[in-house]
């Protein structure tokens, strides 16, 4: 079956490890003796439990989160923090929200409804093709929280370091870099990703929360979006998406084998400097994103029009690469190139890349 697998630089849901699809499926009618698939069990069954313990016991050693942070495995997608975070942390009534893109956009507007919510700093200005520098941010010091995107999945941009902020905790969307490299946790208040992208599968939200922040929710906040009861019953108030953490072990468990965070990040960065190596050295693609703020994980290009852009997503396929074409909103081209896109992915889309260039000067 490998042998027919293609390189998929879809940028969510994105490929897996060959490695964590082999497991998955040597273990999906029988998982260690049980006699069952891990879809067909009890989320209160032993079995389960011990899984969903080894799972967030392989987090919190992969990522070195502090003991004062609870992790949670929640549904809804990121975008349901959009509102978990506000209804949580607006004790004073006031953020700062820093707008780099399409997602922290969403963020922005979604807090709105439930406070008074500053724009500290976006990149808008300039299509969103940069990450504003510290001192262009406006920080409130009486701020709740400072919110970030520390990925732009559709414009391919990246925080590469973390903004001061005297103390305000700072919420992160990690969605597209979590694990691709080793972060301070203790930097950030809350961190929270989707797992379709570097963690595993759809159907899994995970955030990671300091424990002071735990607690505040305002009184009129669904329980399924309040942290406390969540944290209290330890992901277990009601069943939690039973299979997606069981691949999120996986993906985690085949870190730990590859050697952990730094050795993801080395393979991401020269994955990563392959691609935009060649980009700056053609004249026939090009890539707006300021050179410092560029992402590892999300390349955006274009050709030199959009027809030719839409000839290069039709025949990149053909070739046995799927989902280049850029996002509605940007148009052109996309690869991303998570933990488990391989080298070989990376080396045959710019031989493809070289190929389309010479056949369309």
């Amino acid at each position: 079956m490998a042998e027919k697998r293609i390189y998929n630089f879809s940028a969510g849901p994105s490929m897996l490890p060959l490695e964590v699809l082999q497991k998955a499926q040597s273990q999906m009618l029988n998982y260690e003796g049980s006699g069952m698939s891990v879809m067909e069990m009890s989320h209160r069954s032993k079995a389960y439990d011990a899984i969903i313990k080894k799972t967030e016991e392989r987090l919190r050693t992969i990522l070195a989160i502090p003991n004062n942070y609870k992790v949670l495995f929640l549904q809804g997608g990121a975008t349901s923090q959009f509102s978990m975070v506000p209804l949580n942390l607006l004790q004073k009534g006031k953020a700062d929200y820093i707008v780099t893109g399409y997602f922290a956009n969403k963020a922005y507007a979604e807090a709105k409804k439930y406070g008074d919510i500053a724009l500290a700093g976006t990149s808008k200005d300039k299509d969103f093709t940069y990450i504003p520098k510290q001192q262009e941010l406006v920080l409130n010091k009486d701020a709740d929280y400072v919110y970030l995107c520390a990925n732009n999945t559709i414009y391919g941009t990246e925080w590469k370091y973390v903004p001061d902020t005297k103390g305000v905790p700072i919420v992160a969307d990690m969605s597209s870099n979590i694990l691709s490299k080793p972060i301070r946790v203790e930097d950030y208040g809350i961190i929270f990703a989707g797992a379709q992208k570097n963690m595993g599968c759809a159907g899994l939200t995970v955030a990671i929360v300091r424990e002071d922040l735990i607690g505040h929710a305002k009184e009129f906040t669904p329980v399924m979006m309040d942290y406390a009861p969540l944290a209290e019953k330890d992901s277990m108030y009601n069943t939690p998406p039973t299979y997606a953490i069981y691949i999120l072990g996986l993906v985690l468990e085949w870190i730990e084998e590859m050697g952990g965070l730094a050795v993801m990040a080395k393979r991401n960065e020269e994955k990563a400097k392959l691609l935009y190596t060649y980009l700056d050295t053609s004249d026939f693609y090009q890539t707006q994103v300021n050179p410092s703020d560029r992402s590892l994980m999300n390349v955006t290009f274009r050709s030199p029009n959009a027809e030719l852009d839409a000839l290069f997503a039709k025949e990149s396929a053909a070739a046995g690469m799927s989902n280049l074409k850029g996002h509605r909103a940007v148009g052109g081209m996309r690869a991303s190139i998570y933990n488990a896109m391989p080298m070989e992915g990376v080396e045959t889309l710019i031989a493809f890349m070289k190929k389309f260039e010479e056949e369309n000067k």
